[in-house]
């Protein structure tokens, strides 16, 4: 059923995307494999905790690793944490490893690293289940959910 909100929402945005179904996954480089993108085309989205009931979402490559200090600053703030995996349902409606910024429970602010907004580029991002990915343009990525863009990652 989250996966139905997921590309309701995608087409609510009117996206060109497209669905990949595929097994479970046992690393991010196995899943990126199934969805025909390399690791770095892979987009996490992190939900992380600015403040008590104060929520944002990251997208973050996946070669590559959030910056804490980095990311604090740019969100004007001195303490991040990331939240447990139920407190990310109850925020998202999204498992861990399924969560995507496309039909989130309440709108939440995101944020994007700057690998993420390259132009020309197609990446995969949770599609709402396990096993369901969206592959869609950055630029439709960045502008749909209104991010803000910065460099906020390191590599591993």
């Amino acid at each position: 059923m989250t996966a139905e909100r997921a590309a309701a929402a995608l087409d609510a945005a009117g996206i060109d995307y497209e669905t990949t179904r595929h097994g479970p996954a046992g690393s991010l480089a196995e899943a990126a494999a199934l969805r025909g993108v390399e690791p770095g085309d892979l987009i996490k989205t992190l939900v992380l905790r600015r403040a008590a009931d104060d929520y944002v979402l990251v997208l973050v490559p996946g070669d590559r690793v959030i910056s804490w200090p980095r990311l604090r600053e740019f969100l004007g703030v001195s303490r991040m944490s990331m939240p447990d995996a139920e407190v990310a349902r109850d925020v998202t409606g999204y498992e861990r490893g399924t969560i995507t910024p496309f039909g989130t429970l309440t709108r939440l602010p995101v944020v994007a690293d700057v690998r993420v907004a390259e132009p020309r580029r197609r990446v995969s991002i949770g599609g709402g289940d396990h096993g369901v990915g969206a592959t869609l343009d950055t630029q439709d990525l960045i502008r749909a959910v209104d991010a803000r863009v910065a460099d906020v990652t390191d590599p591993p």
